[in-house]
This record gives structure tokens, sequence and C-alpha cells, in this order.
């Protein structure tokens, strides 16, 4: 393909090839960044990350097998399981998480699919989150329409359901459920109205060929997620992927750029792995096009940098916290004006 040709007009795109994935994934590291960072300018304030908080409100005894999660009944993680967690304590969390500067408050569950007896008490969650202002998003596993129908009239904003790998490598991490089962919750969602986030994890022990298969899947889908984590697997004891070798992180950079180019309207979630990356591997990340992270000291059971920790990195870069006036249920991405003059600086938004 045209590289050059493509980021000085992005379009979105549903039927790009594996072929195309290969060669952009593989340019000359300085020649990806500079081509992620020319789309992400289009489309977005390259200054700004958009905040959100995370909180398991249900822990352990999942049903199903995936090979790099704690919460799995399969595997001894020494995780304690715990029930769904209390209306009034998640609304506290949710307060505590908008107090620090989050603008979207997501809630987890360790489920195969939602509980007719829980179900009731996660849409009470979703609005009473939403009452505070916050924007909502959930993952709960499988859905059904009904189920996803139920969410959007309580007020869901984003739900989240991971295609985790590719198609090609997924049996050799999940066996209970399949990559159709994924792709027809996710089906279910965008009937619904609701927003998909949707991504991956990468560093599992899969090839290049199935990270490029992975981002392939998502740009390809009939509307591009509007939110996209790509996560770097944190190697849990009692695992299956607990030896797995470290991924090289300049590889994880490189996932991140690819996915800004081909996913240009999407925000890109720098998720989870992120306590084991150096500041500088965060600061490639946010050239590279990642416009999105979690607030927080831990995402579901694994750590995550503490808040005060992005704050300094954040004063460091000059990044901001992406505002919002109001709670919407698609962002506009924010484009930077024609010229902007930052800095006693004059830049522009021309074509590359």
């Amino acid at each position: 393909m045209n590289i050059e040709q493509y980021v000085q007009q992005p379009v979105i795109r549903h039927d790009w090839s594996l072929a195309e994935v290969k060669e952009i994934f593989n340019l000359p590291f300085n020649d990806l960044i500079f081509y992620a960072q020319s789309v992400h300018r289009r489309f977005f304030n390259p200054n700004e990350v958009q905040t959100s908080t995370l909180l398991s409100i249900k822990t352990g005894a999942c049903p199903e097998d995936c090979a790099y999660c704690p919460q799995s009944g399969h595997y001894n993680t020494g995780l304690s399981k715990e029930q769904l967690m209390a209306l009034e304590e998640v609304l506290s969390n949710a307060k505590k998480a908008k107090e620090t500067g989050a603008t979207r408050f997501c809630m987890g569950a360790a489920w195969r699919s939602p509980r007719g007896k829980d179900f009731p008490v996660v849409l009470e969650m979703i609005k009473g989150v939403k009452a505070l202002g916050l924007e909502t998003c959930v993952t709960l596993g499988m859905l059904d329409e009904d189920q996803a129908q139920q969410l959007k009239d309580a007020g869901l904003d984003y739900y989240n359901h991971n295609l985790d790998t590719s198609q090609e490598y997924y049996d050799k991490i999940i066996t209970t459920r399949s990559y159709r089962d994924r792709l027809d919750t996710l089906q279910n969602v965008r009937d619904a109205g609701i927003n998909v986030c949707s991504g991956g994890i990468i560093g599992m022990g899969e090839q290049a060929s199935d990270r490029y298969g992975l981002l392939m899947e998502l740009a390809n889908m009939p509307e591009h997620p509007q939110s996209v984590p790509i996560n770097m697997l944190v190697a849990v004891a009692g695992t299956p992927l607990a030896d797995v070798e470290k991924l090289d992180e300049i590889e994880f950079v490189r996932m991140i750029a690819t996915a800004r180019i081909m996913l240009p309207h999407s925000y890109v979630r720098l998720s989870a792995g992120r306590e084991d990356m150096s500041d500088e591997t965060q600061a490639l990340c946010f050239m590279a096009g990642a416009n999105s992270i979690f607030y927080g000291e831990k995402l579901l059971t694994t750590a995550n940098p503490q808040q005060n920790d992005d704050v300094a990195l954040f004063e460091r870069l000059g990044i901001r916290p992406e505002q919002r006036s109001e709670v919407e249920q698609e962002p506009v991405p924010s484009v930077l004006p024609e010229s902007d003059q930052i800095g006693g600086v004059r830049f522009t938004n021309a074509a590359v």
C-alpha cells in the first residue's frame, strides 16, 4: 500500500489485508512513529489523554479457562473469590474516581455471562455511575441481544469485550468459548447502540502474524471499536502463561502505532502491563498515538501505576487529562485548530 498517501488522507477502511498490516507494522521505527503521530494529530489533540478507572465488582471463580487470567477457576493463583460488590460501595469508588480526574468508570465482573440474580444490580450500578456525570463501561462476559438492550436502556456508554488475539492463535489461549462467541457479543452490543471497547493482549507466546491478525480483525469489523485497549501480558504465577518470555517493548510500541494508523478515529488505550513499563516506553506509546489510560492502583487484579505517578509523568510530557463538559454517548475526537500557537511555536495540521 502507499502509506504516505494514506497518511495524507486517512480513511476508515474495513478491508485490510494481512500483508498490508505486516507492511505497516514493520516500517522503519522512526517512519512508523512519524506516520502514526501524523494520523493521530488529524483527529485528536496530541497532548490530551482520556483517563478511566477500572473496578472489579465481582472477583474470581470465573468458569472460563483464559490462560492469562488469574480470575479463572481453572487455576490456583491465590486470588480470593468475592461476591458481587454492593451498590453503595461501587458508587463510592466511582465518586473517588471522578474526584481524581477520571472521565469514565469501568466495572468488570468475572462471569461467563451475566447472572440472572446479579444482572439487575449491575443495571442499577450503571444508572448510579451515570448520574454522577461519568461515562459508564462494563465487562461482563458474553451477552445476548436482550441483555445488550437492557444495558443500553440503563444508560451504558461502553461495553468491553476483547478479542484477545488472532483467530488462528485463539484456541491456544481459550477453549471454553469460541472466537465466534466473542464476535457475536460485539455485534449484539453494536446492534443495541452501545459503544464498543475491544482490543487484545500481546506477549502471550503468539507469533508476529497473530499480532497482525488481531489488528486486522479489529479494523475489519463492521464499525471500528470506539475504544481499543492494547494490553501487554502480565504474567501471573499459577496461570499457564506464568513463564512466558517477556515481550520486547519496542514491539509493543509498534502495536500501538499500527493500531493508530489503522483505526484513526478510535481511542487507543495503553492498558495492562503499564506497571512494568518505563516512563520512556510510555512516552513512546503516547507519541505513537495512545490517548487513553486507566488511572488507579489496580486493573481488576493486577497492578497499575499509582495516580500520582501518572500525574508526574503527564507533567513531564506536557500532557493533560482529556476534559469533557458533559458525558457523551459517542465522543467526538478532538482536533487541533488549523493552526495553533503553543509555547511561542506555531503548529499546523497540514497534510504530511
